[in-house]
């Protein structure tokens, strides 16, 4: 799923808002999409845009935003919310999916909507054009929100399948920033990565996914100082437990010969992690996105306390493990597992106790 906004802010500050025009809803794909495109073109033209420029400050510069996510974009999801959080604010959106079908209630709220699968170069180019036609080759913002969920036991792994998650959370957030990278140097515009706890804590049965998310904070944090120069700048959302509807999806089983299998049920309510009773629903996650990105910039050294985030932590145990993982050190992460005490993840240190019981049995037969 992606999303654009273009506007304009009329009177300054923070909030950037859009002129009233009518502009193409949907735009599935170039071909069927050039009419309207230039439609849009033309009428754009005809109005002054006024706003506030993100790097910089300035006024009289058109705004716009993008955000990129596979399928999330469906109702329940964080980028759906993302979308119309953005809406709300009056800014234009340009949502993107893998299944351009999931889209269609966006369209109908006043989006645009373009196909796009961020694991398909020729797909993410076809969408660079259309959205480079619709905001005259400035991009503001970049959301990076494609994500894919992966629980399943370290041991037990299929390597295509591991492959498979790292081509969407990895390889497609690298792919679309070097694709839209004009777009957002010429704008001195803004990325946003959406990031996970994941990355830092040691989720039991999420070790792929743990991994995925690393990478993608570890990109991110190399990339903010390679584009520093170019004026665009890099914001992560380091995410914790939000409800969406991505969990909900059809789960992995744990193979017959998994050492785990005794533990199971602990893996099966590991799958259902993101439905606890305190999961931040995904408007109110929409809501302090949105406005964390259009702060104003404010010194690097500020910017943990006031202004635009580098790193905004938010959602469930988000806040906690800030505090924690900031004064404390990752002790904190991995001490609790190896003592059974594990508020923020599951563990299975029975494991090795019901092991010991099975192979006491074992021996007793023999």
């Amino acid at each position: 799923m992606s999303f654009v906004i273009h506007s304009k802010h009329p009177c300054g500050g923070d909030q950037l808002f859009l002129t009233e025009i009518s502009y193409p809803k949907i735009i599935p794909d170039k071909a069927n999409g050039a009419e309207n495109v230039a439609t849009f073109r033309e009428e754009v033209s005809s109005y002054h845009w006024v706003g506030q420029n993100l790097a910089t400050d300035s006024f009289d510069c058109e705004k716009s935003l993008v955000t990129f996510s596979n399928d999330s974009c469906t109702p329940g999801g964080i980028g759906h919310a993302l979308c119309h959080e953005f809406h709300r604010r009056g800014l234009h959106v340009i949502a993107t999916a893998r299944d351009f079908s999931v889209l269609a209630d966006l369209a109908e709220a006043g989006m645009s909507t373009v196909q796009m699968d961020v694991t398909d170069p020729i797909s993410i180019q076809n969408c660079h054009k259309t959205v480079s036609e619709l905001t005259n080759g400035r991009l503001d913002i970049l959301v990076n929100n494609a994500g894919r969920t992966h629980v399943h036991p370290a041991l037990d792994l299929s390597i295509p399948d591991v492959r498979s998650t790292f081509e969407v959370n990895v390889f497609g957030v690298m792919a679309v920033v070097a694709a839209f990278a004009d777009l957002l140097i010429t704008a001195k515009g803004l990325i946003i990565n959406i990031a996970s706890l994941a990355a830092l804590t040691s989720y039991v049965f999420g070790s792929a996914y743990c991994a995925s998310k690393g990478a993608v904070v570890s990109y991110s944090r190399t990339l903010r100082q390679e584009l520093r120069p170019l004026g665009v700048r890099v914001m992560v959302c380091m995410v914790g437990v939000v409800r969406s509807n991505v969990h909900n999806r059809e789960h992995r089983s744990l193979p017959p010969t998994s050492v785990y299998l005794p533990v199971q049920d602990v893996y099966k309510a590991r799958l259902q992690f993101a439905n606890r009773s305190d999961a931040v629903d995904t408007p109110v996650f929409a809501e302090t996105v949105v406005s964390s990105a259009l702060k104003s910039e404010v010194p690097w050294f500020l910017r943990t306390w006031v202004g635009r985030p580098d790193w905004l932590w938010c959602g469930t145990m988000a806040r906690p493990l800030w505090w924690g993982y900031s004064f404390l050190g990752e002790w904190l992460i991995d001490y609790p597992l190896e003592n059974s005490f594990a508020p923020l993840i599951y563990n299975i240190s029975g494991l090795s106790q019901i092991m010991d019981v099975k192979e006491r049995r074992n021996d007793l037969e023999v």
